[in-house]
């Protein structure tokens, strides 16, 4: 799956760095045009993708299997082309699950500081990416055309000795354990 983030949403000329991407108070979080009025709506619940858990349910009780739904926080990052990777896969995801046809969609993260200081590097998403995950080619990509180079294979070497943020920097990756209200969010455009 080739994924192009559209123009308006390539700010990683102005958040790249050789260190990786500047973070600030203001995150995204991609979504789908299925699900991002509810967003707005009621917030960034983690785990909040009813209709996928409730399709992954129900073929799990047709043969004969339990589901027990996981909760997980709300995954964030610090550039709208990032998100725009993640919403791809969030489009994607819901077309296998619930048929549904929807266009990739991204919500800024407005976060006061006391806020943001709940934000938190996500290491353990980063370690199972290096694994020659599509978003570790997605991200080489980013970092190419900005002309930088994202060194997988120090990154994969130093996977127990490097700072949490380093992850965050290099990556892209956070995440936010509580839920967050429609007051911080707003959709890109």
């Amino acid at each position: 799956m080739n994924i192009a983030a559209p123009d308006n949403l390539k700010d990683s000329q102005t958040l790249l760095t050789q260190d990786g991407f500047k973070t600030s108070n203001i995150w995204y979080h991609g979504t789908t045009s299925g699900l991002s009025n509810l967003i707005l709506k009621n917030g960034l619940i983690g785990s909040g993708d009813h209709e996928i858990n409730q399709a992954t349910k129900n073929a799990m009780a047709t043969i004969g299997n339990k589901y027990t739904e996981r909760k997980e926080p709300v995954f964030l990052t610090q550039s709208k082309e990032l998100a725009f990777y993640w919403a791809s896969q969030k489009v994607r995801a819901r077309k296998i699950h619930t048929g549904n046809d929807e266009t990739p969609k991204i919500i800024q993260v407005d976060l006061d500081d006391e806020l943001n200081a709940n934000v938190k590097p996500d290491v353990g998403a980063a370690v199972m990416l290096l694994d020659l995950n599509p978003y570790m080619g997605y991200l080489e990509e980013v970092y190419k055309a900005n002309g930088f180079e994202l060194d997988l294979d120090a990154l994969q070497e130093n996977v127990v000795t490097m700072d949490r943020n380093d992850y965050l920097k290099r990556l892209g990756l956070a995440y936010y354990q509580k839920n967050i209200t429609p007051g911080y969010l707003s959709l890109v455009k």
